[in-house]
């Protein structure tokens, strides 16, 4: 169980526990086994999680969907990433190295030790009582439960789970006239018929679970105060005069004390005031009408279907297959080699001239940080995610990859998942992913406000669903001419924050608060992108000079509304362990 989870359960019992304590004083004019009832189920919420209860509807299957038909990439797989922030790739599953916490293992030591005292306490108190039951002597009384004469015990009392007994102190008889010791034994056996030390012994356990938490102890005193007050309503139910019954039990008090274990029932357990001025009243509670007894078991319906619920509606799909699928694997791998020439922005991916079932990487760098790079290829779901450590001769050694596939699996399959396993296997590769807190940016909405529109449904369509007639796709895409540009047709603000981390090489997180998707465009100068700077005379080489145009920083407010602030944040990387050069074939 992880720590996340036991917080949950804590607040979630903790709130289950006020709510029965609101229910408990909503039924103060009512009998004291009900508000017993209303007690314990609080104490039994401690032991059953929520998320139980949601696993088990978990259980339930439901049928599959059947999936939408994904249509095959057009561009290479880089310039998808980047510019098609909508269907965004899987995050591969590596493996994560985290240093040691030792804050659970020391919450966790002091738990184990208050634990440890708590049935260390208990143990003694139940084995002073089982020595002082040696030296007990049987006495027939007219009750249908076993009596004892115990020298050693503290007050009458009854013993036992599955065969209760009834323990009284040596000389009790002796003090109390027949009255009174019918109203006391009367008293004992409502403990017996209502099953109170089980349900005492299951809350002892909930103490010593959550000894830290002073709800528990709460709820356990307010159950021993309804069961005794519960038992008293009783005896006055059979007829016992109050006088009579009130005699008895200060005769008990001057003679004994009360018993420090809850599961052992006595006579002078909770405030022995308050009920002597109960039952000196003869006032017998009403009992719950119709109405409560149906809001009553309405509300316990709730708490335990409500999660299963959950569970139920949120469980996995049936799977199509019958047996899982063996996940396509290379038959054939060359690996050689080469001197990386720069590309033209079409060949930004090592896709090459893959087809399906057949990859030809053509000469490609293993990571040049640049956005470009095997690794991060088949790694990375976005193309600028860092990657930090490894020997350096990784940023400059470059290789053609040929390999044939077993079977005819898609391009970008052979680049995704294929791609790790043959890194893996011939360069030995071992790498994670980790979070660390670094500089990002927030984007936020200017002082004026936004100034871009909504999307209007139905003007382009989203890949990768099907083209209808007259249809067309929505454009995303960005450009690093002069000017740089971006544009995003039915595009969320979370897309948009994606795009801008392709041109400024930082997390950008959404912070505007809006929802929705809208129509973005924006034109802005290259300097400080990852674009680069413009030569003097503001254009590249070969190209005509243009208008200057404000940079990224000043074009979002100008154009969109939208504004970029400096801060610190989550920052994805990932980390290389282990890497060797390859064999070369």
């Amino acid at each position: 169980m992880t720590t996340s989870s036991i917080v949950n359960h804590l607040w979630q019992s903790s709130c289950f526990a006020l709510l029965a304590g609101l229910l408990a004083f909503l039924l103060r004019r009512n009998s004291p086994k009900v508000r017993y009832w209303v007690w314990l189920a609080a104490s039994l919420k401690f032991l059953i999680p929520f998320a139980l209860l949601v696993s088990l509807g978990a259980v339930v299957p439901r049928p599959a969907r059947q999936p939408a038909p994904v249509a095959a990439p057009v561009f290479p797989s880089t310039l998808v990433q980047i510019a098609q922030p909508f269907s965004p790739a899987p995050r591969p599953s590596v493996s994560v190295h985290t240093p040691l916490d030792w804050a659970p293992l020391a919450m966790g030591a002091v738990w184990g030790l208050g634990f440890v005292a708590i049935l260390l306490a208990r143990c003694r108190g139940w084995l002073e009582f089982r020595a002082a039951l040696r030296t007990s002597t049987p006495v027939e009384l007219p009750i249908p439960v076993p009596a004892l004469i115990t020298p050693g015990a503290e007050e009458p009392g009854v013993v036992g789970f599955l065969r209760p007994v009834l323990v009284l102190p040596a000389n009790l008889l002796e003090y109390l006239n027949p009255r009174q010791l019918g109203a006391i034994l009367t008293h004992e056996l409502c403990h017996v018929r209502r099953r109170d030390n089980l349900f005492a012994g299951v809350h002892m356990m909930v103490e010593a679970i959550f000894w830290f938490h002073p709800l528990v102890w709460w709820i356990g005193s307010r159950m021993v105060e309804e069961r005794e007050l519960a038992c008293d309503e009783e005896v006055l139910r059979t007829g016992c005069e109050p006088s009579d019954y009130v005699e008895g039990i200060l005769k008990v008090c001057r003679l004994y004390v009360e018993s420090p274990l809850p599961c052992i029932a006595g006579v002078t357990g909770a405030d022995v005031k308050r009920r002597l001025h109960a039952i000196l009243a003869g006032g017998i509670a009403d009992e719950l009408s119709a109405a409560r007894k149906m809001a009553l078991a309405s509300i316990g319906v709730c708490a335990l279907a409500a999660p299963i619920l959950i569970g139920a509606l949120n469980a996995p799909a049936i799977r199509a297959q019958s047996a899982p699928v063996a996940a396509p694997r290379f038959e054939v791998v060359s690996i050689k080699p080469c001197e990386f020439r720069e590309k033209n922005a079409s060949d930004m991916a090592p896709e090459g001239n893959s087809t399906p079932g057949n990859l030809r990487t053509g000469c490609f760098p293993l990571d040049d940080q640049t956005g470009r790079g095997l690794i991060r290829g088949a790694y990375a779901s976005n193309p600028f995610t860092p990657i930090n450590g490894g020997p350096s001769w990784i940023h400059s050694a470059d290789y053609e990859i040929d390999a044939r596939a077993e079977g005819s699996p898609s391009v970008r399959t052979m680049n995704g998942p294929m791609m790790r396993a043959l890194l893996e296997q011939y360069f030995h590769l071992k790498i994670h992913l980790q979070t660390t807190e670094g500089p990002v940016f927030f984007l936020t909405v200017a002082r004026g406000g936004a100034k871009f529109h909504p999307f209007v449904e139905g003007s382009c369509t989203s890949p990768p669903a099907p083209l209808g007639p007259g249809q067309k796709y929505c454009k995303s895409m960005m450009s690093g001419g002069s000017p740089a540009s971006i544009e995003a047709q039915g595009a969320t603000l979370d897309d948009f924050s994606r795009m801008l981390l392709g041109v400024l090489g930082r997390p950008v997180i959404n912070k505007t608060g809006m929802a929705g998707r809208f129509d973005l465009s924006v034109e802005f100068s290259r300097e400080g992108t990852r674009f680069g700077p413009l030569r003097a005379g503001g254009a590249d080489v070969g190209a005509e000079a243009s208008e200057p145009v404000n940079s990224i920083f000043s074009a979002l407010p100008e154009q969109l509304g939208l504004r970029l602030e400096s801060g610190k944040g989550p920052v994805e990387a990932f980390v290389i362990d282990h890497i060797e050069r390859p064999p070369v074939n």
